[in-house]
């Protein structure tokens, strides 16, 4: 049972390395804004609105979370299975839908337009997350996960590898950035856009991967492990702050669910705790200084003393 800290500062939050002291707020404490989903996923701040979206996977619903009253509501329903998602340079929303297997943008009027639902003409696994680069590309993961049952999606046989791809609006293209990633989940760019994180989902022990963005800004290379995982442990959706760090939606148990934070040098300086594994996260906020977490059943937040990477 999740009850707030009564008391300043609160011991959820626990300063691993020196250098993540001065993210952390004295009289800042996590709370919990909603609970009753069966998987919370895809969380996305509406700075334009004050509110947040996220998906409830299992349950084929969008929720809504009102920052000026604290009222939460259902947003879209069916959603398709809709997982991750983000704000492309324009506000829309940019998804991922498990049900049907593709990558969508939400216009100004509510209308759907699909950005991908294939690759050389055999449909997409189950796009999982999404990010969009300052040029306008879309860069989203593609695992199997929503086509393993009838529980996030409908199950079916993949057709393609597990890949990460980049599709250009501008121009209609998708491409392969790499498929050397087995089952690639969270992904993210560094502030400056020169590395891309990615989440090795299908490693054992799981792993996050960096690969370097090429000076024409469409490729990747010098593929390497950022970090491998204690045994049991697990990454899943992740966010930079505007200096580096990567705040990562984490679970594996009493002790490890929740946020942890690395450096950009993949030290661990900091952990979040939360009663539920955290599967994905994003900055939101006025100022882009406060976390939402969401983790299995619930949705959390905490004011942090750095900013999100804009747009990210």
């Amino acid at each position: 049972m999740w009850q707030a800290c009564e008391r300043y500062p609160d011991p959820a939050i626990t300063v691993l390395d020196p250098r993540f002291q001065k993210y952390t707020l004295y009289a800042a404490a996590v709370e919990r804004l909603a609970t009753g989903m069966r998987w919370a996923e895809g969380p996305v701040w509406f700075g334009d609105g004050r509110y947040l979206l996220w998906s409830d996977i299992p349950n084929n619903r969008i929720m809504k979370w009102e920052e000026e009253t604290g009222a939460v509501s259902v947003f879209r329903k069916p959603s398709n299975f809709a997982n991750g998602h983000t704000r492309d340079r324009q506000g829309r929303l940019i998804g991922c839908e498990h049900g049907e297997r593709r990558v969508v943008r939400t216009e100004y009027d509510g209308s759907i337009t699909v950005l991908v639902d294939q690759f050389h003409g055999k449909p997409l696994n189950s796009p999982n997350d999404v990010v969009v680069k300052s040029d306008g590309t879309v860069w989203f993961t593609d695992p199997p996960f929503g086509i393993l049952g009838h529980y996030e999606g409908f199950n079916a046989t993949p057709e393609q590898p597990t890949c990460v791809y980049r599709f250009d609006p501008a121009s209609g293209q998708c491409t392969v950035v790499t498929e050397a990633v087995d089952r690639p989940n969270g992904l993210c760019f560094s502030p400056d856009e020169q590395q891309l994180y990615v989440v090795e989902s299908g490693a054992v022990p799981r792993r996050i991967r960096v690969f370097d963005v090429a000076p024409n800004g469409t490729t990747l290379h010098n593929d390497r492990v950022f970090l491998t995982c204690p045994p049991g442990v697990s990454p899943d959706g992740f966010r930079c702050d505007v200096d580096g760090n990567l705040w990562a939606g984490w679970g594996g148990g009493p002790g490890h669910d929740g946020v942890m934070v690395f450096a950009p040098d993949a030290t661990p300086i900091g952990h979040i705790a939360l009663p539920e594994r955290c599967a994905n996260l994003c900055f939101g906020g006025p100022a882009r200084n406060r976390l939402f977490m969401a983790a299995s059943q619930s949705v959390y937040a905490l004011y942090v003393n750095t900013q999100g990477v804009a747009g990210g």
